[in-house]
């Protein structure tokens, strides 16, 4: 753990500039209309530009996108851990280790499916804690197994290993990612206690909310799989809305799914927007997109009783995870032909 004091005020500041840039809903609206090299063209002139510039020249069209949007997410936050110190510094960076996690499984869908390795490059978010040598040697092996045994020495390795042989058994990944997702979850409250008020308990109440959401969508996803998976194996430890339970009765009925968390003391009452969304939903996409705005909203709603915070750049992060994935999506969509229409349901917007 890091030493000293915190600089919270000067990283609110710079965070508070950065997420004025992001781009608004009419700026969306505008994309959606656009093929991917006016989607380049719009982004070379907004805080992309760098990004787009240096990449114009070995790639195009949406390589050219996904390639500035990856770096772009990576750089900045690079800098939230460059500019933080002491207790901040470690809290930010305890977060952002979840784009190991996602890392790990972009690799290791990719090798399921063959994809080739420079595709698998081209969507991994380098801002973890994970070195990029140790990425780069993971896009060159060809096996699960092998992905397993490169990562001996950090905290997934065990996990991975522990969920093997149900992969082995079932033949889907959900074993696999699921290890992962609560190796990181499961750690995320680690020496942090649980304090009753002030800026760091509105950064454990971010992180509870997290891993309820999660296992709220661990809950519909095992519903709709129809698969004989046991849902005490996907329950993540640390959140308020639900025990093993709970998570084993809402699996068996999914309905009762969003009344579950509206009678919530901590929820119901300051997300009834965003549980009209998750009512409204109609799909698996839907629902999931639902609960990121409701997250997106939850965090909003934290960082607003302390602006100069930890809740003030975890905002931030996941407004800017949001942008990345919205401009992604339209960029992806555009190129296969969706409707305008079809694009706006993969979107997640407050």
């Amino acid at each position: 753990m890091s030493l000293g004091a915190s600089n919270t005020e000067y990283v609110s500041a710079r965070v508070r500039a950065r997420k004025a840039a992001l781009f608004t809903d009419e700026d969306y609206r505008k994309l959606v209309r656009m093929g991917p090299s006016g989607i380049a063209r719009f982004m070379e002139e907004s805080e992309y530009e760098r990004e787009i510039n240096e990449l114009g020249a070995r790639f195009s069209g949406v390589d050219l996108i996904e390639h500035a949007l990856n770096r772009n997410l990576a750089k900045h936050f690079g800098d939230l851990l460059e500019w933080s110190e002491g207790r901040l510094y470690d809290l930010i960076a305890r977060y952002l280790r979840k784009f190991d996690v996602w890392n790990i499984k972009t690799i290791i869908r990719g090798i399921y499916t063959d994809t080739p390795a420079e595709e698998i490059r081209t969507d991994l978010i380098r801002a973890g804690e994970l070195e990029d040598a140790t990425l780069d040697r993971l896009l060159e092996v060809e096996a699960i197994e092998d992905v397993v045994e490169l990562l001996d020495g950090t905290t997934y390795a065990e996990p991975l290993e522990d969920a093997s042989e149900e992969f082995e058994e079932t033949n889907t990944l959900v074993p696999l990612e699921n290890a992962l997702d609560r190796e990181f979850y499961e750690h995320l409250l680690d020496d942090l206690g649980r304090p009753q008020e002030g800026p760091e308990a509105k950064y454990v109440e971010f992180l509870q909310a997290e891993i309820d959401f999660r296992n709220a969508r661990n809950a519909l996803r095992l519903a709709r799989s129809g698969a004989d998976l046991d849902p005490a194996s996907y329950y993540i430890e640390g959140g308020v809305l639900f025990d093993e339970s709970d998570l084993n009765q809402l699996v068996a009925n999914p309905d009762e799914l969003v009344d579950h968390i509206a009678e919530s003391k901590r929820y119901g009452n300051r997300l009834s927007q965003a549980l009209s969304r998750l009512r409204d939903a109609d799909s698996l996409i839907q629902f999931e997109h639902a609960l990121d705005a409701a997250l997106l909203e939850y965090a909003d709603m934290l960082s607003s009783i302390y602006p100069t915070s930890v809740s003030a750049v975890l905002s931030y992060i996941l407004a800017k995870e949001r942008e990345v994935e919205n401009i992604r999506a339209i960029a992806r969509g555009r190129e296969v032909g969706l409707s305008e229409s079809e694009i706006e349901e993969e979107l997640v917007i407050q």
